[in-house]
């Protein structure tokens, strides 16, 4: 349900029978758009009209749909405004002639006050249900700048409330997604003239065609723009015709990477180009699948989250067939490179969200000037943020594919699997992964670390940061007591003590088997210097990775604490590795257990990334720290390749369990 309001404009020269059929054509195009009632606010008085605003946000418990009366534009634009995926705030913007004035710009797709910027306001925005008290506040306070006759970023004469009241939004903190115009039309008419070149300007756009298109992604990856989204429109049309919903096409997108794992297992020359081939189909749907979701307005919550959870499980269950081929064939170290592929991909996708989540709130502060700008003032980090925009800027040259390739996104690495393995093998393709992988993690991580000490902001500290963290019962009542700071640095102790044993163990320097097993290291038959009992080495080892739990209630408010929660991951992965290694566990028994890890954790954060009901209000009495302490002890007790099992199937069970149970209850579904 949502309710509209069409505010009518004042000042402009509009002949009375043309604004009151513009004013039909709005209040058609706002009821197609989805609103259950349509108000009218009018009159010649500016600040009369933002009161009234105020009373309706106040009384308003539903999406607020606000249409300036002299808009001209293509209806699908209300429709797009009012069904934002994830249900936050956004507003229509088109980009000024002259590329400067405008008042406004882009950040990652939301819209911040710039005094001199490329964009300006088009005279439409929906607010979420969660901001309309801030939208009430604003427009009392945008009633003080009507009374100074200004009208704001849109307006020209007497203006329209809405544009006085999106800039006292935007000085209120308010950061909503920008909708642009794009490939369709909008307009702010002030005379008859005006009016026709408007409509005549909407009626020269087949809007059937320009949403297709616009349904692909404006900015994506090179292998995805190139070798995808040139035909995908044409299945998601037919897909469209045939009644499937996105999350039906997310299941066969699902089915197809199944099939493609399956047939990289089979390891024959025929079944790997086959499996090259399913890859490749199952990529395309999966680019299909959002797409059909954006050319239909089919939004949830829940195909936001599921979409995320299919992609990532696909492309593990691709680094399992593939190493199950190459072990099949008799190659060796097949299953350690996908092992490593799932945890540094898993690691890298942390701080993907937690850098886009500091990113977002840098904006938000931003805009209420209590935070310091990136792009702004010197040091290396902002002179790095300026040459990064100025490459984004400067779509379809060299730099820019080159800087969107170096970061190795899921169209590159689908490709690259892809490829490597119908022409080569499984290890050759799951190294490629590692190596690519590993370039892009130290690019990436390099580069944000840079920026956000330029951001000065922390964002760990705005949210529930134990259960981001994934603390357990153990940290939350007994570790965390004492009460350290710098979360960071223990997070990182805690990951690099599993990962100093691994490489301790490999090097034969701390004690495992006598022998290198199949599993791990073909026939090598490597002897190991013993350096000790391995039960020495595993409890000191957990115990570094628990004292990543000392500072879990200190302040998580550092520029780069947002890695905290990607440290704690790497803790818990890394351990998982060096007691499968210590003891023999085989790696397809480990790699279960990360996958299961790796579930849980990318459910934490869909449901942050996709507005998602978050999860139910009980804790779990196993967190990381839990696991860690139960991996320790089926280790001692010789039964870790059991327990690694046993922990994978609790880690499942609490994860299905879970996310059944709050999608089931949820609100947006």
């Amino acid at each position: 349900m949502t309710l509209a309001v069409l505010c009518g404009s004042t000042g402009n020269d509009l002949d009375p029978a043309d604004a009151v059929r513009l004013a039909d054509e709005l209040t058609a195009g706002l009821s197609a758009a989805g609103a259950s009632t349509v108000l009218t606010v009018g009159g010649d008085d500016v600040r009369a009209q933002l009161g009234e605003l105020a009373r309706i946000a106040v009384q308003a418990a539903e999406p607020l749909l606000l249409c300036a009366g002299d808009l001209v534009a293509h209806p699908s634009l209300l429709w797009t405004l009012a069904t934002e995926p994830a249900g936050r705030s956004t507003a229509l913007v088109v980009a000024t002639e002259s590329g400067t004035g405008g008042g406004l710009r882009e950040d990652r797709g939301r819209l911040v006050p710039a005094a001199d910027g490329p964009t300006r306001f088009a005279g439409a925005l929906c607010l979420a249900p969660a901001d309309l008290r801030l939208a009430a506040a604003a427009a009392e306070k945008a009633i003080a700048a009507a009374e100074d006759g200004g009208s704001g970023p849109g307006g020209r004469g007497g203006g329209n409330a809405l544009d006085l009241l999106l800039p006292a939004l935007l000085d209120a903190g308010l950061v909503p997604i920008a909708t642009r115009v794009r490939l369709l039309h909008a307009a702010r008419v002030h005379d008859h003239a005006e009016l026709v070149a408007a409509r005549e300007a909407v009626e020269a756009v087949d809007e059937d065609k320009a949403l297709l298109r616009l349904a692909v992604k404006e900015r994506d990856d090179f292998f995805t723009t190139y070798a995808v989204s040139t035909w995908s429109p044409l299945v998601t049309k037919l897909c469209a015709r045939a009644g499937l919903t996105p999350g039906g096409v997310t299941a066969l997108s699902v089915c197809f990477a199944v099939a493609a794992a399956l047939a990289f297992w089979q390891a024959s020359r025929p079944a790997m180009v086959a499996g090259a081939v399913l890859l490749y189909l199952g990529f395309v749907l999966d680019c299909v699948d959002g797409q059909l979701a954006r050319y239909t307005r089919r939004f949830s919550s829940f195909g936001g989250w599921l979409d995320t959870m299919a992609d990532r499980a696909k492309e593990y269950a691709v680094y399992a067939g593939l190493a199950a081929g190459a072990e099949r064939a008799g190659l060796p170290y097949a299953w350690p490179l996908a092992v490593t592929a799932i945890v540094l991909q898993t690691v890298r996708h942390m701080t993907d969200t937690w850098y886009g989540a500091l990113h977002d709130e840098a904006a938000a502060r931003q805009a209420v000037g209590t935070a310091g700008n990136a792009d702004a003032g010197g040091g290396v980090g902002a002179r790095l943020s300026r040459a990064s925009n100025k490459v984004q800027a400067d779509t379809g040259s060299l730099a820019y594919w080159l800087k969107r390739i170096v970061v190795f996104p899921i169209g590159e690495r689908w490709a690259l699997m892809a490829v490597l393995a119908a022409c080569t093998d499984g290890r050759v393709a799951l190294a490629a992964v590692v190596a690519w992988g590993l370039l892009a993690a130290a690019y990436t991580l390099a580069l944000r670390s840079l920026r956000s000490i330029s951001m000065r902001v922390g964002v760990l500290e705005t949210v529930d940061t134990s259960r981001h963290r994934d603390d357990g019962r153990m940290v939350r009542g007994t570790v965390s007591a004492a009460g350290l700071s710098r979360p960071l640095f223990w997070a990182g102790l805690a990951a690099v003590a599993p990962l100093a044993l691994i490489v301790a163990v490999a090097a034969g320097w701390a004690p495992r088997g006598t022998r290198w097993g199949s599993w791990w290291g073909g026939d090598a038959h490597i002897e190991l210097v013993r350096a000790g009992d391995a039960s020495v080495w595993l409890v000191v080892v957990a115990a570094v990775v628990l004292g990543g739990g000392l500072a879990a209630r200190g302040a998580h408010g550092g520029p780069l604490d947002w890695l905290v929660p990607a440290g704690l991951r790497a803790a818990e992965y890394l351990f998982a590795v060096a007691v499968a290694l210590i003891c023999e566990v085989p790696p397809p028994a480990l790699f279960a257990l990360l996958f299961a890890l790796a579930l849980h954790h990318y459910d934490l954060t869909a449901r942050m990334e996709k507005g998602a009901p978050g999860p139910g209000a009980k804790r779990a009495l196993l967190g990381w720290d839990g696991r860690v302490t139960l991996l320790t002890v089926f280790a001692l007790a010789g039964v870790a390749t059991a327990g690694e099992l046993l922990v994978a199937a609790g880690v499942c069970l609490q994860f299905l369990s879970g996310a059944v149970r709050d999608w089931r209850s949820g609100e947006n579904r």
